[in-house]
C-alpha cells in the first residue's frame, strides 16, 4: 500500500482537530476570562531506506541517506494566558485580574480548588461570594446583610459600607495564585481549571505583591480570542485538509492503474 495514502489520511485528520480547536475558541468569544487554544502538530515516525552516515568506503560517508515520514498528528492543544480585552461594567462584584500572573480560586464541589480568570461574582442567600455556578469564592467572604456598598482595592482588600456609618469596614482579602506553566493546567469547563503536574503546584499571594498581577473592581476580563486570526487559521485548516484529500485521490489513482495493469 503507498505510504502517502496513509500519510495524506494523516493530515485530514490532524487538520480536522485543529477546525476543532478553532471553531472551539470561535464559540468562546464572548465567553469571560476564555483562553484560546492552538493545535500544535509533530511528524510521525520516519522509514529509513538508507541511513546517513552510513560509510561508502573508507574515505566517505552517506550525506543525506532516504528517510520517508509517515504523516502528522496533533501533539498538543496549549492555551495562550495573554490577558483579554477588559470590559467596565461598573458591578462592584465584576472584577478582573489586571494582568496574566494570577487566578481566582473557587471551592469545587468535590472540596478541591479550581481556578479560573472569570471574575463575575454573585452573593448566594447566605451572604457568600458565589460565582455563576455557584462555587464559593477561596478563601470564602460573607458580605453583610447591611451592607450598602462593597468595595475592592487593587491589591484585594475587601471592604463594605454599613448603613448608618461613614467609614467602610474591611471584611476580607482576595487571594490569587499563580502558576510556573499555567498552560499545563487541565480545563474542566465553566471556566474552571485545575492544577496538574505540568502546571506545578499554586503559588499563593496577595495582588500587586510578590509577582502577582493587581486586581480591579468594576471589570471584566473577556477572551483573548481574536476573531479575525481565528478566521484565517480556519481558511488555512480548510485548505490543508483539501491537500491532504488531493492526496489520497492520487494514491487512489494510483493504486487504480496498478490493479488495472496486464501482462
Amino acid at each position: 500500500m503507498l505510504r502517502s495514502l496513509w500519510s495524506s489520511a494523516s493530515g485530514m485528520i490532524a487538520q480536522q482537530t485543529h477546525l476543532d480547536v478553532v471553531s472551539h475558541n470561535l464559540a468562546n468569544v464572548n465567553t469571560t476570562g476564555y483562553k484560546k487554544r492552538r493545535a500544535d502538530f509533530q511528524d510521525l515516525l520516519y522509514q529509513i531506506d538508507r541511513q546517513p552516515g552510513a560509510p561508502v568506503d573508507p574515505n566517505s560517508t552517506i550525506p543525506t541517506g532516504v528517510q520517508v515520514g509517515l504523516g502528522t498528528r496533533v501533539i498538543g492543544t496549549p492555551s495562550f494566558m495573554t490577558v483579554g480585552n477588559l470590559q467596565i461594567t461598573d458591578n462592584p462584584l465584576d472584577w478582573a485580574v489586571a494582568g496574566k500572573h494570577g487566578f481566582f480560586q473557587v471551592m469545587l464541589q468535590d472540596g478541591t480548588i479550581g481556578y479560573t480568570r472569570s471574575g463575575s461574582w454573585q452573593v448566594d442567600g447566605d451572604g457568600q461570594i458565589v460565582n455563576e455556578e455557584g462555587l464559593l469564592l477561596e478563601p470564602a467572604v460573607i458580605i453583610p446583610e447591611d451592607a450598602v456598598e462593597v468595595m475592592l482595592s487593587n491589591d484585594g482588600v475587601l471592604s463594605v459600607m454599613l448603613a448608618g456609618q461613614t467609614e467602610a469596614q474591611e471584611i476580607g482579602q482576595v487571594e490569587l495564585a499563580r502558576f510556573v506553566n499555567p498552560a499545563g493546567l487541565l480545563a474542566q469547563g465553566s471556566n474552571i481549571f485545575v492544577q496538574t503536574d505540568a502546571s506545578g503546584d499554586p503559588i499563593l499571594g496577595q495582588p500587586g505583591q510578590d509577582g502577582m498581577s493587581e486586581v480591579r473592581q468594576g471589570i471584566v476580563e473577556m477572551s483573548n480570542v481574536q476573531v479575525v486570526e481565528e478566521m484565517v487559521d480556519m481558511i488555512i485548516a480548510q485548505r490543508a485538509y483539501e491537500a491532504n484529500s488531493k492526496g489520497v485521490q492520487t494514491a487512489d489513482d494510483l493504486l487504480r492503474i496498478a490493479n488495472g495493469l496486464k501482462r
